[in-house]
């Protein structure tokens, strides 16, 4: 990835690249011999955390590719000087890799959720995109002991891209803790599986185009409020590095 093209925010280094330009970035990565990959999409959230933690700040800064996934860190872009392109969010970058995945022959493999739902979701994509081709699927329901079963299993699938939903910061934390055994490109994906599933509904398109997301999301989920209390407290260390900076 061009140096002209990452905003650093709190210490961490985000691509400010449109959708298209990340769909691209992984055309590329399968273009190759098969190798590792991690790419995150963040939020505001995640890198207020990372700020102090420097563990997962330091799995951010080694990833391949780092999305913005909302928008306060889209936001937080444009208060530095940086020209972004907007959100690439984990359940869009999923959706158009499915649709270029069924027209390229990509093997697509989806680890996560409640039991049941990463199947279902893995349905209805192949529904959507006919010819996509799902090597396989686990929920996120397991005990410390599975995970060298799983880890197997995904290697035997053979997949070319694994979309991980366990949940951020967690994802991230499994994907690099055995990224040495996984020779597949890595997406974190949050909670999109719940709602590719029909269990969870994504904002109305309106709210989606007035950045409103977050607001949906909190008055469907309550209980988000305490996650997204560190959000005003994002803004306002923003702020003071703007302030610095100048």
């Amino acid at each position: 990835m061009g140096k002209e093209q990452k905003a650093e925010i709190m210490g961490c280094q985000v691509d400010l690249l449109s959708l298209n330009q990340a769909l691209e970035e992984i055309k590329k990565l399968l273009g190759n011999q098969k190798t590792f990959a991690h790419i995150i999409t963040v939020n505001a959230e995640i890198i207020y955390e990372a700020n102090k933690n420097p563990r997962l700040k330091e799995i951010i800064n080694g990833a391949h590719m780092v999305t913005p996934d909302g928008i306060g860190v889209v936001w937080a872009a444009r208060q530095f000087g940086y020209t972004s392109s907007g959100r690439v969010t984990g359940i869009e970058l999923l959706e158009e890799v499915c649709s270029e995945g069924a027209r390229r022959g990509w093997r697509v493999f989806f680890f996560g959720a409640a039991p049941g739902v990463a199947e279902k979701a893995a349905s209805n994509l192949e529904n959507k995109y006919p010819g996509l081709q799902v090597a396989g699927t686990i929920n996120g329901y397991f005990a410390p002991e599975e995970t060298a079963d799983i880890v197997t299993t995904i290697k035997k699938s053979n997949p070319d891209i694994l979309f991980v939903g366990l949940g951020a910061p967690r994802q991230e934390y499994w994907i690099n803790e055995y990224k040495d055994q996984l020779q597949v490109v890595c997406v974190g994906v949050g909670g999109s599986f719940d709602v590719i599933a029909g269990l969870k509904k994504r904002a109305p398109a309106f709210m989606i185009k007035l950045n409103l997301e977050w607001l949906y999301r909190l008055i469907s989920e309550p209980s988000r409020i305490k996650r997204q209390l560190a959000l005003p407290k994002f803004v306002l260390h923003v702020l003071k590095e703007k302030y610095r900076r100048h």
